[in-house]
């Protein structure tokens, strides 16, 4: 079988270097990016593309990696006015279960294929190919999109149908938004009762308290400096996203409060862990 044609659509601080790394792994690969800019290092190896519609016409799997509902929505209203049977498509943003699903049974009404395929993992994972990957997808497609898959991520969850990628990114992020908070608060709190920054994130670390989550927050918690590899505005979006699709419960109001609050302040293009300073002034 010959090797299939990767269009990849979305270079930003995720989507770049999970795009780079299907560069590096050699495959036949095309991007897109509204901002044309963020494509320029593709130039040498792979094609660069200056709309939406020529990559999808030039591919035969398409990796969509945009940053909302709206972000997405556009892009595939452009792919729908294409003959775009037998292509596979691969959304790996995190958006509403609604917009996913109208997306994926509109793929299919143009007898092309749908994978939602959101990850966990911020820029480093990206960059590393070490993100796990949530997919909700028919089996024959998720076989397809494999030998690619493998060089985003370290794992790839096969959870059901379309919309169960979608579901467990969402519960996946909650959770986190909770991690989050809480390590903001609990930081701020040791900080109040004189425990250096840095041994209380060591006690965190080499406890049963500590995650993936509160490690990877660590440098940017020490040198206090929260330049973004996940936004708070992004993951405030998405504890939205999980109150619509169900999450009620004791702490999810508070979560969407404390975030929303800390948008307002002027926090939203922060790293979301500085969510910190936001508790730090209110």
């Amino acid at each position: 079988m010959n090797e299939e044609k990767i269009g990849f659509i979305g270079l930003g601080n995720m989507g770049h270097p999970m795009a780079k790394n299907l560069e590096k792994a050699g495959f036949q690969l095309s991007v897109y990016n509204r901002s044309i800019d963020k494509a320029e290092d593709f130039k040498e190896k792979s094609t660069v593309y200056d709309n939406v519609s020529e990559l999808v016409e030039n591919s035969d799997i398409i990796f969509t990696m945009l940053t909302n509902d709206d972000a997405v929505k556009s892009v595939y209203e452009e792919v729908f006015t294409l003959n775009i049977a037998e292509k596979l498509f691969v959304d790996m943003s995190t958006i509403s279960p609604e917009q996913s699903a109208k997306i994926a049974n509109a793929v299919k009404i143009k007898e092309a294929s749908f994978i939602d395929a959101p990850v966990a993992g911020s820029t480093k994972p990206a960059a590393d190919g070490t993100l796990i990957i949530m997919a909700g997808a028919e089996e024959n497609d998720l076989k397809r999109a494999l030998p690619y898959l493998e060089k985003l991520g370290k794992q790839i969850k096969h959870l059901g149908e379309n919309g169960k990628g979608i579901a467990a990114k969402l519960s996946v992020n909650y959770f986190i938004s909770i991690i989050y908070q809480g390590l903001a608060e609990t930081i701020l709190l040791s900080d109040k009762l004189g425990i250096d920054r840095k041994d209380m994130l060591e006690i965190i670390n080499e406890s049963a308290s500590g995650s993936g989550a509160t490690k990877v927050k660590t440098p940017l918690l020490t040198e206090d400096n929260y330049k973004p590899a996940f936004a708070l505005d992004l993951m405030l979006k998405d504890i939205l996203l999980a109150k619509n699709a169900g999450a009620d419960f004791p702490l999810s109001q508070i979560l969407i409060e404390t975030y929303q609050e800390a948008h307002n302040e002027g926090f939203g293009k922060d790293d979301v862990m500085g969510i910190i300073n936001y508790l730090k002034n209110r």
